[in-house]
């Protein structure tokens, strides 16, 4: 008696699986009255969990939310340029031809990442006073991204060095001529950047001939507030 009245239970439920089934298949129904008479657990339908955010600039990791991503790879001698990633985004290259010899440097608004201005500043032949105002005029709580192109030592200054200190360069006075040199700071800053990389010119030791490799750093810059 209690095996039938089991079965009519059973019976019972498959017939208001039927009735509910209009788009379950009969193989689906069949292991689902299946499961109920054997005990085994039914599988619980998870909702779709969104898709993660890609990881920008290729970095390894994705940034937190209060940090923006950037990727800064210097020019290789005076044929390959440098290349500057910010959020995902190419902001200067070979491949956009906005790129030049000497100091090639994007400045973000360190608020809410917004592209400022970009431009290259020709340490060779360009005017030492456009040059110098041009870095006086970096406001507090500007990112800045800066990568070497050739040689950045011809028009530089002591002033000029003292206000990438202020940006928070460590290596900056050690760079001397076809140096290759990457960094990403602030205006206003107080505190060295961990965000700079050097390659001295060495004659024995260069890989481009009269310049030394490539250089490159990348990671999550804070957000300022």
């Amino acid at each position: 008696m209690r095996l039938r009245g089991f079965l009519c239970i059973v019976a019972g439920i498959a017939v208001i699986l039927l009735i509910w089934g209009v788009s379950i298949s009969p193989s689906n129904i069949h292991d689902i009255v299946r499961q109920i008479i054997l005990g085994i657990p039914q599988k619980v339908a998870h909702p779709t969990t969104a898709p993660k955010p890609a990881i920008k600039c290729n970095l390894s990791r994705r940034c937190p939310p209060d940090h923006f991503a950037f990727h800064i790879i210097s020019g290789a001698a005076d044929v390959v340029g440098p290349n500057i990633c910010f959020e995902g985004k190419i902001i200067m290259s070979n491949l956009l031809n906005n790129v030049g010899l000497g100091l090639n440097m994007v400045l973000v608004n360190g608020e809410n990442g917004v592209i400022e201005k970009f431009d290259y500043l020709n340490m060779k032949d360009g005017n030492p006073k456009d040059i110098l105002a041009y870095l006086k005029a970096i406001k507090p709580g500007t990112i800045v991204l800066v990568a070497s192109f050739d040689d950045v030592t011809p028009k530089m200054t002591n002033e000029m060095r003292e206000i990438f200190v202020g940006l928070g360069s460590s290596l900056i006075k050690s760079v001397k001529r076809r140096d290759t040199w990457v960094f990403a700071g602030g205006g206003g800053t107080s505190k060295n950047s961990p965000f700079e990389k050097q390659a001295v010119s060495d004659e024995k030791t260069n890989i481009y001939g009269a310049w030394p490799e490539m250089v490159e750093v990348a990671g999550c810059f804070p957000r300022k507030s």
